[in-house]
Order: C-alpha cells, then structure tokens, then sequence
C-alpha cells in the first residue's frame, strides 16, 4: 500500500523497553484482557513485538485455544518463540510475519488485540478492513494508543477510521497512560 509517511516500529534491539517487569506492572496483559480472551478461542496479537501479551495470552487461550503472533520484523518473532518454548506454550502460538502494508492472516479470529501500533500503520483504512475479513462476526478488537504520544485528535481519526471500516464501537477501555477503545466486528 502507498504512502507518503515512512513506517516507525520499535526495532528489535529495543525491545527491552517493551518487555521488562516494570511494563508488566503498568499493562497487566490478564488485567487488561480479562473478560476479552477465552479459553478455546483464536485470538491475534497484532504487533506483538517481544510477546508481552502474546504469552499471557497463550496462556488464556488454553491448550485447545491458538495466538497467532504477527509481527513484520522477524526479531520479534523469534523472541516470541523463545520466551514461548521456555514457557512449553509454543504448540499453542503461530508465528506469523506480516508485510508493512499487510497482515496476512487467513485465520478467522475471535479477538484482535492492537496495542501501541496502530499510530504506525501507514493505511489505517487497508487495515482495518482487513482486520473485519479476518475477525469473526461477532468478533472484537481492542486498540491501544499511547497517550503521551498518540494526541486525541490522531486517537479520534483512528476510532473514526474503525468506525467507518465497519466496527461497532463497544466503549472505551480504561487503560494506563492510554487511550483504548474495544469494538466489535458486525
């Protein structure tokens, strides 16, 4: 998809700044997802970066549940696959590496989790219409922004641009330091 906005991930050789004890206290992935992912359910980590939320929701998931961890930098997901092996929840996790531009998951989803990416998507239209192929009807889908570096008004776009691929919006979710939103695929 072109666009005139270069794309600005977190590289991979920072992501202790995502992944340490400290984010964990802040962003209690159970805390945050209770309620949203089930046991037996296919759910979607989004930019899972290291897998701060991808393991917790591993572990939700169950044995009979899957994560598909989808990340476009290939260092992500090895990392993912490291703390997962170790935690003997690897059988339960998909890795799957994205394009820039595009997803690619051909698995229905009963949850999408979007968690401090969204604002570096370069087609935020192309992306939330993907994501409505990919969640199940019915299926819901969680954005997260930054407020420190999200301003409400570029928060209030991406909602709007939710809204007008198709999403039902649920309500706003009380994050830390964030401005959420859960919606739900109609």
């Amino acid at each position: 998809m072109p666009s005139h906005e270069p794309f600005h991930g977190c590289p991979a050789f920072l992501s202790f700044f995502l992944d340490n004890w400290v984010r964990r206290l802040i962003h209690d992935p159970e805390k945050i997802l209770a309620g949203l992912v089930e046991r037996g359910q296919t759910v979607i980590d989004i930019g899972c970066g290291p897998g701060v939320f991808t393991i917790p929701m591993a572990e939700m998931v169950g044995e009979g549940g899957k994560v598909i961890a989808a990340d476009y930098q290939e260092q992500m997901l090895e990392r993912v696959r490291k703390k997962a092996e170790s935690k003997g929840l690897l059988s339960r996790i998909v890795l799957h590496k994205t394009e820039i531009d595009r997803i690619g998951v051909k698995d229905k989803a009963d949850f999408a989790l979007a968690f401090y990416m969204v604002h570096e998507v370069p087609d935020r239209e192309r992306f939330f219409g993907e994501l409505r192929t990919i969640l199940k009807s019915g299926g819901k889908l969680l954005v997260v922004e930054p407020v420190m570096h999200v301003s409400h008004g570029d928060y209030e776009m991406t909602v709007d641009t939710a809204l007008k691929a198709g999403f039902r919006a649920v309500g706003d979710v009380n994050v830390r330091f964030s401005r959420a939103m859960l919606f739900k695929n109609q």
